[in-house]
């Protein structure tokens, strides 16, 4: 897998202060992505050891409340693998952190994929759908537009139905 980016102190893309791992690799290329130079699954640099131990570091801050996958898309096919490794190891040294993945594809597309549901195993919030220029709305908390849902993976798993992910 490659990824572009790692930032910290992020606000806008999940719950509290975040570390955002930017994968690479996406064929949505949805119309006015705000990311597009994240498509192609060649670009940026490698993902290896070097790049967990930069994650750790970033996310070993009290004050950092987890990790956010984006993208590209975690759930791009060559990503995959590595994401699951990733979320497995997170989720093992991080246990009161959350782990938050943003991805074009919906739901129910993904939900029967065995390695993928792997991966929501680890997961606490599911962004899903393609951004949507004509839906965007920059009052919608967590995502670019009122198509895309943030979903509270576990109880969506527990329930066996899509539950949004509300904030108290």
């Amino acid at each position: 897998m490659r990824y572009h980016n790692i930032t910290t102190d992020d606000m806008k893309n999940g719950d509290g202060l975040r570390t955002v791992l930017w994968v690479a690799g996406c064929e949505h290329h949805c119309k006015s992505c705000h990311n597009p130079i994240t498509w192609d699954p060649n670009g940026g640099v490698k993902f290896n050891i070097n790049t967990l131990n930069e994650l750790v570091s970033k996310l070993d801050k009290d004050y950092i409340s987890g990790l956010t996958i984006s993208g590209g898309d975690p759930l791009f096919p060559s990503n995959v693998s590595t994401v699951l490794m990733i979320c497995q190891f997170y989720k093992h040294k991080f246990r009161n952190k959350t782990l938050w993945i943003y991805t074009g594809y919906k739901w129910e597309d993904i939900i029967n994929d065995k390695i993928i549901f792997k991966i929501l195993q680890y997961t606490d919030v599911l962004v899903d759908g393609e951004f949507i220029e004509e839906l965007a709305d920059i009052k919608y908390k967590w995502a670019g537009s009122i198509n895309q849902r943030v979903i509270d993976v576990r109880k969506s798993l527990q329930e066996g139905k899509v539950i949004l992910y509300e904030t108290i």
